[in-house]
């Protein structure tokens, strides 16, 4: 199926592994034991590298080879983004470079709040991060079937950041507390590319084959006529991280207007890094059963 189950693979020892090899030996060494990690996990996560597998067979036309070997440095890049969040989150802001495009746009929110919709690629939670350098106060939504204990623990390391979690839950109190968000001037970053069951989607034609995503984000922005803006952080060599943000909008159409906009700036960033597509389940399925198509 094309859904999302709702939780993301590890857990809270492995973070606390990377953390403190991250704190007493840098990240050099993080990275390093990043590469056996990447390696055990192409064989012990059969189900994630059997879809990011055919990510790379079926919409970029791989060969076995290069598919597999693709596949390896999908997990290592994704490994790099998750230290470079704690490593970033935690202060270590000067060990990265960056390079902007379009930031100018979300200056502008400081003075009306608004919405930023990203996607898993690259890294949207280290550009919810980034806006702290702008002193843009930035609530971020996770599933609430997130693993709880990760979530308190990075909130822990990254306590001195201006960085707030909105779980988002069956019984809708994210809404409030998005309104409340808005209301107060602040950013509301979200995804724009994963459902769970029980989802309001929509097929849009998507890297050549059809592909569901949820109308959720596109109709918070479309019903609450808030600013908003299209943003990653995509990592480049060396630590360096390419911050890119479309235009503030806030004529916004309908949900589905906005999302036509979303999946064309999507494809084109996926384009320039196919490598950073992290959605690890059968992501072009046609198999939506559970989901609300309109």
């Amino acid at each position: 199926m094309s859904s999302w189950k709702g939780k993301t693979r590890g857990g809270l020892l492995g973070y606390k592994i990377f953390i403190y090899v991250l704190n007493k030996l840098g990240l050099n060494a993080a990275y390093a034991l990043l590469r056996v990690v990447s390696a055990y996990f192409v064989v012990s996560a059969p189900k994630a590298t059997a879809s990011i597998y055919r990510y790379f067979r079926q919409i970029w036309h791989y060969s076995r080879w290069r598919s597999l070997r693709s596949v390896f440095k999908n997990y290592y890049v994704f490994g790099q983004t998750l230290i470079d969040k704690i490593a970033i989150g935690s202060g270590a802001v000067r060990n990265f470079e960056y390079t902007t495009e379009g930031v100018e746009h979300l200056k502008t929110l400081k003075d009306t709040g608004g919405i930023i919709i990203s996607a898993h690629l690259g890294n949207w939670e280290i550009a919810g991060l980034m806006l702290d350098r702008i002193d843009l106060t930035t609530n971020i939504l996770i599933f609430e079937a997130e693993h709880e204990k990760i979530k308190q623990y990075l909130e822990n390391v990254m306590s001195d950041r201006k960085v707030n979690i909105i779980p988002i839950k069956q019984d809708l109190s994210h809404i409030f507390k998005i309104n409340m968000a808005i209301r107060n001037k602040e950013i509301v970053c979200m995804h724009g590319d994963r459902f769970t069951d029980g989802s309001r989607v929509a097929e849009k034609m998507f890297m050549g084959q059809n592909a569901y995503f949820p109308l959720g984000p596109f109709a918070i922005v479309s019903k609450l006529k808030v600013p908003y803006s299209f943003a990653y952080a995509l990592r480049g060599k060396k630590r360096k991280y390419e911050l890119s943000a479309t235009p503030i909008q806030t004529d916004s159409g309908t949900a589905h207007e906005v999302l036509d906009d979303y999946v064309l700036n999507l494809e084109e960033k996926l384009k320039q890094y196919p490598l950073q597509w992290f959605n690890y389940y059968d992501f072009w399925s046609n198999d939506v059963r559970g989901a609300i198509i309109e």
